[in-house]
């Protein structure tokens, strides 16, 4: 329902919930960036297998960097017309009250691998047919079968369950919800329908009470409470939409809203999302419902994207660090200009980024890491360029999965930290060989949920005239001559390495 109250105020605020920090900020309605702030929070590896976050984290952020952007940006809080906020995918937050039960395994988290590998081929298969999507341990069922088997109690006593950006709609409003573009993480989740499947959950022996009541991303569920607006600067009654997860917002803030439109995400893991007027499924992808209604993503989500220079920066990037003052430069910039000393093919050089195991299209949460084809003649520059043309082969690998199931994919709009390298969005632009995109905003989650927030309070009319609005193209990388066939030789090899690889990295 439309809150045309909010039509003539001029602000809207998008929250992103991600894997290593919330990234809030605060927009007009042209898209233009009012202020802009992040609030980093950890994450813990208790054992293998094991990646969870504490929500409370999540929401002590939330209040910083919304307190943040409105100081930042002088904005009298009663002129947000709305709240949109995002979320990493595949939380399964167990609550009591407003009681966080136990750590939450976010959706690299795959211990619940043995319980889904033991799973009857004929169950598996009747749970792809109904939510478009292959059961693996990364994905909340899994999760919620080992609450079950592993911590009964806590299983015993949870009331409902919550994802991440539904945790912070929560914290904002008191309402609890679950959008339908978190609804993939869960089997039971009709894809086609946009419903609870019941029936699937009892397949599974899962409780079906603690499913929350689903909603599209751009509904207004609730409004910001007396003791939020204390928490976060916030004006109490300020309209909150149900949001949607991170990627599906990460399109929308790119303009993806039609099909054959695809998102290229290169945040902390790395990815695409594909357009779709259907909820067509392949085991070896991802399908979502899209944050805009009657709109489905088939999409590829990898563990190894701006996460892997992060981790070369904070292992490696001593030096760059210390000149950063100097130079002006952060040092993943450095790295780009490093790694360009090193001719494209890195002398074959290759990196499987597989740094906590790999999602689409292997599905292996075995995979690691690799350098291969080290020798002496290889230097910094070599390690660095090899690690980004393994991201960008990954991404190459998910297009033509998606190809091969017939997606049709025109133009890629790149998104995330990224984004932000020239280099690097060349590389992919010549890898691929299809244009490259690069939208106005560095804070595309962020737009995407400020978008759906407008829709919802009626500032825009639609989600066409919302992207109209506010995604404008930043610059536009076009593919260079020869460079897709000079990269198949190297991209065939790093294919063949995993393959080869992949049984010595279950020992």
């Amino acid at each position: 329902m439309k809150n045309t109250d909010c039509t003539s105020k001029t602000r809207l605020l998008g929250i992103d919930i991600g894997t290593s920090a919330c990234k809030t900020a605060l927009f007009d309605i042209r898209g233009n960036i009012a202020a802009s702030a992040s609030e980093g929070y950890p994450l813990r590896r208790p054992a293998p297998g094991f990646a969870e976050q504490d929500p409370e984290d999540w929401w002590r952020a939330v209040c910083l960097t919304v307190r943040r952007c409105i100081e930042e940006s002088g904005t009298d809080p009663t002129d947000i017309a709305g709240i949109g906020v995002d979320g990493h995918s595949w939380s399964a937050i167990a609550m009591a009250g407003d009681r966080v039960l136990c750590p939450d395994p976010i959706w690299m988290d795959v211990r619940s691998a043995e319980i889904c590998d033991r799973m009857p081929a004929e169950l598996k298969e009747r749970l792809f047919s109904v939510s478009g999507n292959p059961l693996t341990a990364n994905y909340v069922t899994g999760k919620l079968l080992w609450y079950r088997e592993n911590l009964p109690d806590v299983w015993k006593k949870t009331e409902y369950l919550l994802s991440s950006e539904g945790y912070i709609n929560y914290r904002l409003t008191g309402s609890i919800t679950w959008c339908r573009g978190e609804g993939y993480g869960i089997h039971c989740y009709d894809i086609a329908k946009g419903v609870w499947d019941r029936s699937v959950c009892a397949d599974l022996g899962l409780r079906t009470d603690i499913l929350p009541e689903l909603f599209d991303g751009c509904d207004v569920i609730g409004r910001v409470t007396k003791e939020a607006a204390a928490a976060t600067g916030l004006s109490a009654g300020t309209p909150v939409v149900a949001g949607t997860v991170d990627s599906a917002a990460a399109a929308l803030g790119a303009g993806v809203v039609r099909p054959g439109e695809t998102q290229e995400q290169g945040g902390q893991s790395g990815g695409m999302s594909i357009c779709e007027e259907g909820p067509y499924a392949d085991p070896r992808l991802i399908l979502c419902s899209h944050a805009v209604p009657g709109l489905w993503l088939l999409q590829g989500g990898t563990v190894g994207g701006g996460g892997v220079i992060k981790w070369a920066s904070e292992q490696f990037g001593r030096y760059e660090a210390e000149r950063a003052s100097v130079s002006g430069l952060s040092v993943p910039a450095q790295f780009d200009i490093e790694a360009e000393k090193a001719p494209p093919g890195s002398d074959g050089l290759i990196f499987l980024p597989y740094m906590a195991g790999e999602r689409t299209p292997v599905w292996d949460p075995d995979a690691r890491g690799v350098f291969f084809g080290i020798d002496y003649s290889k230097t910094r520059a070599h390690f660095l360029r090899a690690a980004m043309e393994g991201v960008a082969y990954s991404l190459l690998h998910n297009l033509e999965t998606a190809a091969e199931s017939g997606a049709k994919i025109t133009e890629l709009r790149s998104t995330g930290g990224s984004a932000n390298s020239r280099f690097w969005t060349q590389m992919k632009c010549d890898m691929t060989g299809i244009p490259v995109s690069v939208p106005n905003s560095d804070n595309g989650a962020n737009l995407g949920s400020a978008i759906l927030a407008g829709v919802g309070t009626g500032v825009f009319a639609s989600f066409e005239e919302a992207v109209a609005a506010t995604v404008r193209e930043k610059r536009r990388h076009e593919p260079a001559p020869g460079m897709k066939e000079f990269y198949r030789a190297g991209y065939l090899k790093y294919l063949e390495i995993y393959k080869r690889l992949k049984d010595l990295m279950r020992l």
